[in-house]
């Protein structure tokens, strides 16, 4: 409960703010001498639903009965109103599971971390009252494993290592370490890695040789690259099956009518994939009356 006690001790700023610089000039504190004060409303309660989303929010339990909040961003590019956002969601993570938090910066470009990593300084640069020191990790400190054996060793870091460097022109040599070494885990964590892998690689050019590493494999690949590749090739087999019955239907037909037919023309009929020139030449096999017949429209 508010007491008078407590109403004077901050009521004495309103009606002098000048006290605050004085005292701390005192101090050996100089904060610059205000040209205007004015009075804000006291409530900050949220008066609508604002939404603030952690990209990914741990809670690590360590021995003896300790632990902490591990809150994991992914930046893609700078972006200075992310400093406000992550001084707000470390205070508010301390306030709610009484837990220290700790921010964790993922980036893709030396750029970016090196923006990212502060240390935030919130407050007038006199005496920062909120300083952010996120841990960032990037292409500058996050190993390049590109040994097949290495990535064996510890394969969800060789996927970070890769999707950490998908940028940079050497990513295909970790690329190509990473492949092999998805076959030493059990497969359904192999296709979430490979999932991973190739989200993480987004645009970048390394995402297509991903792709081919993969299609050699697709029982490690469920992305929809990989089920587009199955399609394609069902509906390929299929095709290649419809046109080889219809191809010996042809020749059947015209042994069966007793025409003869040369290696050329075997050769033709047999290697034709289009299912539509195979019926026509099918149609014309009843009434041919010799295998030139069946090419003369073409």
């Amino acid at each position: 409960m508010v007491n008078s006690s407590h109403e004077a001790m901050h009521r004495i700023f309103q009606e002098d703010p000048g006290i605050f610089t004085r005292t701390f000039g005192a101090l050996g504190i100089p904060f610059p001498d205000a040209v205007a004060v004015s009075q804000l409303p006291t409530d900050l309660t949220e008066t609508k639903p604002l939404e603030r989303r952690l990209d990914t929010l741990l809670r690590v339990d360590t021995a003896g009965g300790g632990g902490y909040l591990l809150a994991v961003e992914a930046q893609g590019r700078k972006d200075p109103a992310k400093h406000s956002s992550w001084a707000y969601y470390l205070a508010h993570l301390h306030a709610k599971y009484g837990l220290g938090p700790v921010l964790l910066v993922v980036c893709q470009d030396e750029s970016t971390a090196r923006w990212a990593t502060g240390p935030i300084r919130i407050g007038p640069p006199e005496w920062p009252s909120l300083t952010v020191r996120p841990l960032v990790l990037g292409p500058h400190n996050v190993p390049a494993v590109t040994d097949a054996s290495v990535a064996a060793r510890d394969v969800p870091l060789a996927v970070f290592s890769a999707i950490t460097h998908g940028k940079k022109p050497y990513a295909a040599a970790i690329l190509k370490a990473l492949a092999p070494a998805l076959k030493t885990v059990d497969p359904d964590t192999a296709t979430i890695l490979a999932e991973l892998t190739e989200l993480g690689l987004g645009n970048n050019p390394a995402a297509a040789i991903w792709r081919n590493l993969m299609a050699a494999d697709l029982s490690f690949f469920r992305s929809e690259t990989s089920q587009r590749l199955r399609a394609e090739g069902r509906a390929e087999g299929e095709a290649r099956g419809e046109a080889q019955g219809e191809a010996k239907s042809v020749l059947r037909i015209l042994d069966r009518r007793g025409i003869e037919t040369d290696q050329a023309v075997i050769d033709r009929i047999t290697t034709c994939a289009d299912p539509d020139t195979l019926l026509n030449w099918l149609d014309r096999a009843l009434t041919a009356t010799t295998a030139d017949d069946l090419f003369t429209e073409d």
